[in-house]
């Protein structure tokens, strides 16, 4: 993002790295992870517009650079992410285990993988029960049955992998 808007891109990635550092320390816990944080980047020298991103991207802080709010909504959309909050470990593994069982109730379904915490649905199906045509129609029906009987964040891509292996040996 800095990039884009022709900022110190280097000092933005600094800044992000940083920006939680807060949370380590735990010698003034009255304090917010942002203010303990900045006041730490300034102990150790840190540059004035590194300082300001930490104290600032809770609103602790007013924003005094560009490099703030930045900082502020790469931490909001890391944070949106499934699993980023800490979200209750075994609500998460149900949610991924219920959509990989709903796809494993459809005919021909051998196997069924659940990856990118989630957010896509890898269905392997027996190439001599389902054709390329049904399993087309197969990955459609998923995501319809996921749509109506699921809750998640963002999407979900649902791949049908449909294989047929010849397999010879020369002796």
């Amino acid at each position: 993002m800095a990039a884009e808007l022709g900022l110190n891109s280097k000092l933005a990635k600094r800044a992000g790295l940083l920006h939680d550092i807060g949370k380590v320390p735990d010698d003034e816990p009255e304090l917010p992870h942002a203010i303990l944080g900045m006041k730490m980047a300034e102990k150790y020298k840190e540059k004035p517009e590194i300082c300001n991103a930490i104290g600032a991207h809770h609103d602790e802080t007013e924003m005094t650079t560009l490099i703030a709010p930045i900082v502020q909504v790469c931490d909001a959309i890391s944070g949106a992410r499934p699993g980023a909050r800490r979200e209750v470990v075994e609500s998460y593994i149900k949610r991924l285990k219920e959509l990989e069982s709903l796809a494993l109730q459809y005919p021909g379904v051998m196997k069924t993988y659940a990856i990118q915490a989630g957010r896509e649905l890898r269905v392997i199906v027996g190439a001599e029960k389902v054709t390329d045509k049904e399993a087309e129609g197969l990955s459609f029906e998923i995501a319809r049955k996921i749509q109506n009987e699921m809750t998640y964040p963002g999407q979900i891509k649902i791949t049908v992998i449909r294989e047929t292996r010849a397999v010879n040996y020369a002796k």
